[in-house]
């Protein structure tokens, strides 16, 4: 570690936060400019959105989502339309602020009178979206799938998808939301940092188990109950494909400006990670990207009030340890050297 920057080139620099930390004119930084900005929550949506309206039987896994405050007037036409026209949809949308992470300041709502302009949207905007009510569900537990992907290069694409990556569940059985158990965030939002705080929060030290278990674990009890676990991964894989997709353009204007072409510059790399929620007939939906996923392999864990240690996470460490491990293989700046050689 490098606290007040480092006068000697290297082969990678590996950012905490974002692109813009120092000025490097080689080797290769773990992060693009721009993409902290663009998986943001509106500007995502804004992106998929855009190729749902060109393309929308390819961009059908991005629940329907308005922007706060701008399309509130949208949001509120459009329910009372899809309302009118079947009186039978009893729809559940989940509000989530811009920038917020770790669950933070999201809340579920049945009609859009129930959005809270406390705080206003114009400090705060956020995202609305159709919650999925009807996931799938493993011990009677929602869960979500945090899959890490390497952006290798945007020209070429280049896109890696890390075989195994983490489930993270819920620690109160699921039921459908209704207007006595839409504040049970136990039961309806599946962050980590969240559940974490619940009392029936399970550490395991067995991949398997607990509040938080390996994908494959899970793939295996599916594949196990005769789920086509083959067409899952490629369904799962053509999401993440299209979603770069979709962020391509203006990750490329956004690294043109800072790196010109002809300009000698860095070359960038990045890991991110995608939060997928699966569906009870299996198809993967996506919940969000995030620019800056967390690598860390321990949990804290409370020895007595107030008094915390760091306990190794095996799960994490398991999945972690790996995505690091191939995307520094991946990356390698001596293969091509070798390779003349």
């Amino acid at each position: 570690q490098f606290p007040f920057g480092r006068r000697l080139p290297c082969d990678i620099y590996w950012h905490g936060v974002s692109f813009h930390d120092n000025d490097i004119f080689s080797g290769q930084v773990n992060k693009f400019p721009g993409m902290t900005e663009m998986v943001r929550k509106i500007t995502l949506s804004r992106a998929v959105r855009t190729m749902q309206d060109l393309f929308p039987l390819e961009y059908n896994f991005y629940p329907r989502s308005w922007i706060l405050p701008e399309e509130f007037p949208l949001f509120v036409a459009e329910v009372r339309m899809m309302k009118d026209s079947d009186p039978s949809w009893k729809p559940t949308f989940i509000v989530k602020p811009d920038g917020g992470c770790q669950g933070d300041g999201i809340y579920l709502i049945k009609d859009p009178s129930d959005i809270r302009l406390t705080g206003s949207f114009q400090s705060r905007p956020a995202v609305v979206q159709e919650y999925i009510c009807k996931p799938l569900l493993v011990d009677k537990l929602k869960f979500d799938i945090r899959l890490y992907v390497l952006l290798k290069s945007l020209e070429p694409l280049e896109i890696y998808v890390a075989k195994d990556g983490l489930s993270r569940f819920c620690t109160e059985p699921y039921q459908e939301p209704t207007l006595k158990n839409l504040h049970q965030v136990f039961m309806h939002l599946t962050n980590y940092s969240l559940n974490i705080h619940s009392g029936n929060f399970v550490h395991s030290d067995n991949v398997n188990t607990g509040s938080k278990r390996t994908f494959s674990s899970v793939l295996g009890r599916l594949s196990s109950r005769g789920a086509d676990v083959k067409k899952l991964w490629s369904d799962i894989i053509s999401l993440v494909i299209k979603t770069i997709i979709a962020l391509t353009p203006e990750l490329k204007v956004y690294y043109q400006s800072d790196i010109p072409a002809g300009k000698p510059g860095p070359t960038c790399f990045q890991i991110l990670g995608f939060d997928i929620l699966l569906m009870k007939n299996l198809k993967p939906m996506l919940l969000e990207v995030n620019a800056n996923p967390s690598m860390r392999i321990e949990h804290e864990q409370e020895l007595s009030p107030g008094v915390f240690e760091n306990v190794p996470s095996p799960v994490d460490e398991e999945v972690k340890v790996a995505v690091i491990r191939d995307t520094l293989r991946l990356v390698d700046p001596q293969k091509k050297k070798r390779k003349d050689v």
